[in-house]
């Protein structure tokens, strides 16, 4: 077999309780634990299935066997089982040796219609789905976020930036996000669900019309979309209106070129003002308010009377200034949080911005406490 020259490996055929049909892996022969593995393998195959990806088990030989799934349609009929033993060593470059050896076998079976590629690729898709949602779930309990409106407005200058320069993939990717605590806030109560996903509507729809979309054309599409919504009674057929919807939103936004500057530099400060501590450059938040970098300085200029360079250090002592208030941290660590990688110079803009050293503004407010 092909595989087997290609990686100096054996390669085994499976049924589906793990029994070797034909074939030999290299721990068969000399295997002293014969029903623990029919067993590894067969979960081998059916997390390979689970999972859309081959399954990597470690084998109680001391070595580690990889398995993908041999199929009929979407029948699992067995699968095809590789092992190396000469794992004593887990290097890096080892590990990753075995993971190209793995999908180089799903790859050959798939090229030998001996497994359907089609449906392990959906559940590849469905498992990494899961995971983000997961790890969204993850992120919302942390958060503690109380509300659909609080979530989005966490997500929106980045979602307008994303429609406004054409990168639907970025914007759904936002979309789904917020989705996931929408579902996660309104799980197993269809109608608080129904009113969650209006609720995004219309604050999608306020986003699209403070960008330029026409307020007359969103409306009318609403009106009929919300009547539509009331009949719904299925989860497949709440998430074609969904996205219906929200593409018929997206379209309103990306139509209108001239995009009021509040929108555009609400991305720009939301972007500035989480990433503070580190080395911000005027062209990368540029490209997040979908400018470019000199019409960025103009507007910033406009709107704030002030280079971004000043804009961005008198944000950065606003942030040290109520640092100082509220914590006990030392000043370098204050500095260093506040994007200041050098503590004579943030006493300087910090003196220039205040009137004061940040030890002279700590002492003051503490005298008053």
């Amino acid at each position: 077999m092909g595989y087997g020259r290609a990686w100096s490996l054996g390669c085994a055929l499976i049924d589906v309780e793990g029994e070797v049909l034909a074939g030999d892996c290299a721990c068969v022969a000399a295997c002293r634990h014969p029903a623990e593995c029919r067993l590894l393998r067969r979960r081998a195959i059916d997390e390979a299935v689970r999972w859309g990806e081959p399954s990597m088990q470690l084998c109680p030989q001391g070595g580690v066997l990889w398995a993908v799934p041999v199929m009929f349609n979407a029948q699992v009929l067995g699968g095809m089982v590789a092992t190396r033993l000469d794992t004593a060593d887990p290097s890096p470059l080892l590990a990753a040796e075995v993971r190209r050896a793995a999908w180089d076998l799903l790859a050959r079976a798939g090229a030998a219609n001996l497994t359907n590629t089609a449906v392990l690729e959906l559940h590849r898709q469905a498992a990494a789905r899961e995971s983000d949602r997961a790890q969204a779930i993850h992120r919302l309990k942390e958060h503690n976020y109380q509300s659909i409106r609080e979530i989005y407005l966490v997500d929106e200058p980045g979602l307008i930036a994303a429609i406004k320069r054409g990168d639907r993939a970025a914007a759904r990717e936002i979309i789904n996000r917020v989705l996931v605590g929408i579902y996660f806030l309104g799980r197993e109560r269809p109608l608080l669900l129904k009113s969650f996903l209006l609720e995004l509507v219309v604050m999608m729809s306020r986003s699209a019309v403070e960008a330029g979309g026409d307020p007359t054309a969103l409306l009318g599409a609403n009106y009929s979309s919300f009547a539509e919504l009331a009949r719904i009674d299925t989860e497949e057929h709440l998430c074609a209106w969904l996205v219906a919807m929200l593409e018929r939103i997206m379209d309103a936004i990306k139509a209108h070129h001239q995009y009021p500057v509040g929108v555009l530099m609400s991305a720009a400060l939301k972007h500035m003002e989480t990433r503070l501590h580190e080395d911000l450059s005027r062209d990368e938040v540029a490209r997040v308010a979908c400018l470019s970098p000199s019409h960025f300085s103009r507007v910033v200029k406009q709107t704030f009377g002030q280079s971004f360079t000043d804009l961005l250090a008198q944000m950065r002592v606003e942030k040290a200034r109520e640092m100082i208030r509220l914590t006990d941290k030392s000043i370098i660590q204050i500095s260093f949080d506040c994007g200041f990688n050098d503590q004579s110079y943030f006493t300087k803009v910090f003196q220039k911005h205040t009137g004061r050293t940040p030890g002279e503004f700590r002492r003051l407010h503490r005298t008053r406490l």
